[in-house]
């Protein structure tokens, strides 16, 4: 048997915390969307003894049972109680990784959601997303993307009204940036601006994306150190360029901003690409079916 998926880069129009737990996880408040920028996922299973073999030609991608991907196959066989299959599962990889944009997140969606057709499963999204959680908290979201308030460490969905189509540039400096050194200066420092997330989905329930690109943020920028003026740097370019709207993905470093005119947008992507390596032009995609 074989199969191809797609395994789409996430966004965070907004992106707030909340608060802390005693066990030392954060609770978040954000709307996620889904782009069109991916990975491609090809799966061959076959009669074996249980193997599964990860590839992507890419040296910093793990091949064996530490990759997301690999981690998600183990995880249905089990859950479904299916043995005697040897898989290999090879990811394209064009969304960066350390990111903010999900890549490996989406990988094991891609995987479970593909897995769940292939052995004729007919497990409901709802029923992927409880398997899905174990392997992290944005893994859930990845199985049907859309735009989603999600809250709790990000598992909580809210669907939300489907945000109007539009192009999106996304722009990744070539560096990344520490996620436990911005939860901890967070921590340390406190939040500057906080974003409106009640105002960002009220622009998306209305269709505005002006209003929208206007209450877009992250929480994260505020405490971004020495990466800040690089970041702040991607931002106002996109701004510059006529995004409506330009924030920092998850804790980053990639940056992303929306724009009302395909043209428009395809000239700030032609433009940051002089500067920025990678740069990806690319737009909103809805709910998967």
């Amino acid at each position: 048997m074989e199969a191809a998926v797609k395994a789409y880069a996430k966004l965070n129009l907004t992106l707030d915390v909340t608060g802390a737990e005693e066990s030392g996880y954060h609770t978040m408040r954000m709307i996620m969307q889904g782009a069109s920028l991916c990975d491609d996922i090809s799966i061959k299973a076959e009669k074996g003894s249980g193997e599964i073999k990860i590839s992507s030609g890419l040296p910093y991608v793990p091949s064996d049972g530490r990759n997301i991907a690999a981690k998600a196959a183990r995880a249905f066989f089990e859950a479904r109680e299916i043995t005697g299959w040897d898989l290999e599962i090879n990811v394209e990889k064009r969304v960066p990784v350390c990111a903010g944009l999900g890549g490996g997140s989406s990988d094991a969606a891609a995987v479970l959601r593909a897995l769940n057709e292939m052995f004729f499963q007919r497990m409901t999204p709802e029923e992927l997303r409880e398997m899905a959680l174990p392997l992290g908290s944005d893994v859930p979201y990845c199985v049907e993307f859309g735009t989603m308030l999600a809250e709790g460490r990000g598992e909580v969905l809210t669907e939300l009204t489907e945000l109007t189509p539009c192009p999106v540039v996304i722009c990744k400096p070539d560096f990344p940036i520490s996620t436990p050194f911005l939860f901890k200066e967070l921590d340390r420092r406190g939040a500057g601006r906080r974003p409106d997330t009640g105002e960002a989905v009220k622009a998306i329930e209305r269709g505005d994306l002006k209003a929208l690109g206007a209450n877009m943020a992250n929480v994260f920028e505020s405490v971004l150190g020495r990466r800040k003026d690089e970041i702040f740097a991607v931002k106002n370019e996109l701004k510059r360029q006529g995004a409506l709207g330009a924030v920092m993905s998850g804790t980053g470093s990639a940056v992303f901003g929306i724009f009302g005119d395909e043209r428009r947008a395809a000239a700030a992507a032609n433009a940051l690409s002089h500067r920025w390596k990678s740069v990806f032009l690319c737009e909103t995609i809805k709910k998967l079916d």
